[in-house]
């Protein structure tokens, strides 16, 4: 999957700089707090429908990639 703008932006003029989904005013927060909840990302995906599925599935490959960073091969 190929998403050619960012997928997450900080702006002080948008949430006062918190990381939100490009394009949107909605916090990538809070799609990890419905994860964490027990919810699904449909319901996440309903809840904030100004957010495309693929820019969720990208913010979260882009948080395995950063953890995975300094991961060394068992």
């Amino acid at each position: 999957m190929k998403i050619k703008q960012p997928v997450i932006i900080t702006d002080p003029e948008i949430q006062g700089g918190v990381p939100v989904f490009s394009g949107t005013r909605v916090p990538v927060k809070n799609l990890i707090d419905y994860l964490e909840a027990g919810d699904s990302l449909e319901k996440f995906l309903d809840a904030f429908p100004s957010v495309s599925r693929e820019q969720a599935v990208a913010a979260l490959e882009l948080a395995r990639k950063y953890l995975n960073a300094d991961a060394r091969p068992a």
